[in-house]
């Protein structure tokens, strides 16, 4: 179904505004955000500034919603039992205004398809679905270094349902066996984030030394994001994320006129 007015709005207003009868979809009364973010239910980790999950991370508002009765090993494995509530917390996201819909979790890609059918609105679960892009501007003989949160949920089907037809060009460095990073999965209540800073540098450092044909990184997890910018001075290597996946969408669904002098 194609997007129209009826079932989306885009608009702006501000002192050029030439007309002072605005309107908005009926059902719908919150408004002025673009991007609206599915999360994992019965989660237990501190979300830290630049996690997905942290409203602080944004420079404008994003909105949360929980997909119900999800569990952190059903999404990490795409389990089919949830799609149904995945599908049901997007199409609310859809009639609370949301203009597109990501999530804080990269696994939530194995209901990527599924989900953009059932919506009117562009949707994104994965940082994973940036790789098609980040592969356009390397060269032919790059790879695409990946940290996750969990490697035995990479699968082939993830791919597949995010628009990677090229995965081999990926090298995997698993996060899931970190004393420390493994805590978020474990969900014990803390962490020490210092240690998780080191480790998650630790593992971009070693997995870049034993494949230098790397010529991005790209991280699945959507609690790796705080540690983006370490990442990036030890490995010198440009660093995608679920951050920069969401600034671009909302880039999209939030246009502004321009203003300035010719």
């Amino acid at each position: 179904m194609r997007n129209t007015k009826e079932n989306i709005e885009y608009g702006f207003i501000d002192n050029s505004t030439n007309s002072s009868i605005i309107t908005q979809k009926k059902g719908q009364y919150i408004s002025g955000y673009s991007v609206g973010i599915l999360y994992i239910d019965n989660c237990w980790y501190p979300v830290i500034p630049g996690n997905v999950a942290n409203l602080s991370t944004y420079d404008f508002p994003v909105r949360l919603k929980k997909v119900k009765n999800s569990q952190t090993m059903k999404i990490l494995n795409g389990d089919p039992e949830m799609l149904d509530n995945v599908i049901k917390a997007a199409k609310e996201l859809e009639e609370e205004g949301a203009r597109a819909i990501s999530s804080a979790c990269g696994f939530f890609g194995n209901y990527q398809k599924e989900v953009a059918d059932s919506v009117n609105i562009p949707v994104y679960l994965s940082s994973i679905t940036q790789i098609p892009m980040i592969f356009t501007g390397l060269k032919s003989n790059n790879k695409i270094g990946i940290l996750t949160a969990y490697e035995k949920g990479m699968t082939s089907k993830l791919f597949k349902n995010c628009g990677v037809n090229d995965s081999d060009r990926c090298v995997i460095h698993d996060m899931s066996e970190y004393p420390e990073f493994s805590v978020i999965i474990k969900n014990k209540g803390s962490f020490d984030n210092e240690k998780v800073k080191q480790e998650v540098i630790d593992a971009a450092t070693m997995m870049i030394n034993n494949n230098p044909d790397i010529g991005a990184i790209l991280l699945e997890c959507s609690d790796l994001p705080p540690y983006a910018s370490d990442i990036q001075r030890n490995v010198g290597l440009p660093v995608y994320d679920f951050i920069s996946l969401i600034n671009w969408v909302h880039l999209a669904t939030s246009q502004k006129p321009y203003h300035g002098f010719v």
